[in-house]
Parts: structure tokens; sequence; C-alpha cells
């Protein structure tokens, strides 16, 4: 059986960490080159607690990668580091998974706004196919650069999208409020992520202009067929890792509860990693070091509105374990091929 030989750029972040973790236990992925200035140097399991071929691999400085040997690299990297090298890559014929938002919006005239930069390279939004198999599945088949959704935007946009897909919830006033560990703010050392600045506290950032809003209407348009202006408030609390959020629609009148569980279960049918709970019953403590996304919604009657509810873990499901999972379905694998162990 052949194996693709894989790099990973970017391995030392917590996305590229994870993502070291997953490719190494890949029955059908080979990893072959890691690159990482924090680690470079190194060897792999000296880091990580690794067995076999990966952990003899010697992370490579960052300046290495577009000159990298490999079928498929992964990019754990910013978004305007991926947007050059994703290019370079893709040129040299190696498939491209990006786990940044450099190829996420459809249009470039996008990118100042919600990302700060101008986009050099629009015609590759057009080739970038989507990473979110149980939304975005059948453009995913052959796909030479993917790109994977945000960790908000996953947790976000498949609460809402089967819901306005029914015709069972308006497309305006939806308000989403959802929470994420620090751990979504990558790895680095500044003074606001200390933990004497985030221990015991919780606060909400990045009002009205969080970059993921766009990603999430998109999205949302894309399988729905329709969405409005969605009002998003990000938080951050003091845990590790994971995502919940809370999503708020206008219910049409007469629209029941249980209409709106059957749209859940009937978008995600046999879908191996959404489970479909009652909403009070949706935890980040049990979706933590997993693929799945946890799913519910409830009615309050007398505000007229549907909650949904849903819950991640930000560095799997909302970054390296989708990036692996939208790999296999481009691939056209079994797509819990090296996720299938991730229990939790």
């Amino acid at each position: 059986m052949h194996s693709l030989s894989t790099a990973i750029v970017g391995a030392s972040g917590y996305s590229g960490v994870e993502l070291t973790r997953a490719i190494s236990r890949h029955p059908r992925l080979r990893a072959v080159a890691l690159f990482s200035d924090r680690w470079a140097g190194e060897a792999a399991g000296d880091r990580l607690p690794l067995s076999g071929p990966a952990a003899a691999l010697r992370y490579r400085a960052l300046a290495e990668a577009p000159e990298l040997s490999a079928e498929v690299a992964f990019l754990a990297t910013p978004a305007e580091v991926s947007l050059d090298l994703a290019q370079k890559l893709l040129a040299r014929g190696v498939r491209v998974v990006d786990l940044s938002g450099a190829f996420r919006l459809e249009e470039s005239a996008a990118y100042p706004r919600w990302y700060g930069f101008e986009h050099s390279a629009p015609d590759l939004l057009a080739v970038a196919r989507y990473g979110l198999p149980e939304l975005a599945r059948a453009k995913l088949a052959g796909a030479k650069l993917i790109t994977n959704p945000g960790c908000y935007a996953t947790a976000t946009a498949m609460a809402l999208a089967p819901l306005l897909r029914s015709g069972l919830a308006s497309t305006d006033g939806i308000a989403v409020a959802a929470m994420s560990g620090v751990s979504g703010a990558g790895r680095k050392a500044s003074e606001e992520y200390s933990f004497c600045e985030v221990d015991e506290d919780l606060r909400a950032y990045r009002l009205g202009r969080h970059q993921h809003v766009p990603e999430i209407e998109q999205t949302v348009a894309r399988f729905a067929g329709r969405c409005g202006p969605i009002s998003f408030t990000p938080h951050l609390v003091p845990i590790r890792r994971g995502i919940l959020a809370t999503c708020t629609l206008r219910l049409v009148p007469g629209a029941a509860a249980s209409e709106l569980v059957r749209a859940y279960e009937q978008a995600f049918a046999g879908e191996p990693f959404v489970r479909v709970l009652a909403a009070e019953r949706v935890a980040v403590k049990d979706v933590v070091r997993t693929n799945r996304v946890h799913l519910g919604v409830a009615v309050d009657a007398r505000a007229g509105v549907a909650v949904a509810v849903s819950a991640i873990d930000n560095l799997v499901k909302g970054a390296a374990g989708q990036a692996v999972q939208a790999l296999n379905a481009a691939m056209g694998w079994d797509e819990t091929l090296g996720l299938d162990l991730l229990g939790g």
C-alpha cells in the first residue's frame, strides 16, 4: 500500500504538534520532513511521544520549506506565510493543506479588511477547496489545495447551516457567543495570554471584527443557500483547549424542537465525527482531544428563538484533525484514518 510522503511546516505550534501525532499513526501518510525554527536541529522523538521513523526526524528551519520534497505538505503557519509558501509548493507539484486563513475567503477584496493584507494570489482562491467534509465534501475529491476551516467557523457553521437550510429559522438576527480555550491564540509568549492574566478571568475580544465572521457567513450560505449577517462575539476562557458556541436564531412560526433536531440528524446522518445530543448535554470536556463535533438545539418558546450549541476541540476538529480528515476525503480514503484512536 502506497503511503504519501508528508511534510509539516510550523510543526512546533499547537496545531503542528497535533498534526505530527496524527500523521505518525496514519496508515497512508509517512512523515518525511518537519519544519520549525523553534526546535530546529532537535529530534521529533525528543519533543513528542513518538515511535518509529517519525521519532528520528529532525526539525529543519522554516527557510528550507520552499524546497521541501514531499507529496503533500501541511502548513500550520500564519496566513501571510502560507500565502507565499503555498504558491511555491503548488508550482512544484506538492499537494497543500493550509491551516491558516490564506485561502478561506472567496473574494480577494475581503482580505485587507479581515486579515490585514492584500491577497497576492486571487486565482488560487477559486482553486482552493474548503476542508469541512460534513458541509463541503462534494468538492474535496482530488483537491490539490485544501483550505482548512477556522476553529470558530467549524463550530458555528455546523450549528447554523442545517437549521437555516431546513427553513425552520430566519436568516435575520443571528447572534453567536463562542468561547475558546487559550490555545486558540497559538503558541506565543505575550502578557495578555500569560497565566496571571488569563486565570480566573473571562473576556470578549475582537468584537465585530473577528476574521472568522465572513468565513462563517460564506460557509453557511454555501450549504444552506442563504445566510444573513451574523453578530459574532468570541470569548477567551481560562481552559487549555476547546470551543463552545451558543447560537441564537429566530424561529419561523410553528417550528418545533423535534423538527430542529431532525434537521441535524438528517444533515449529519452517518457522519463518523458528529453526535447530536440534548443541547444541555453538549460539553467541551466530551470532545477534547477528539475530532468529534457535539451538537444540540433547544427552543426558547417565550422568546421565539432556537438556541443551538456546539462543542469541538479547537486543535483537533478545529485544526489538525480536520486537516487530516479533509485530506482523507480528497484522496478517497476512509475519513477516520489517523483519527480513529482519538478517544478523548
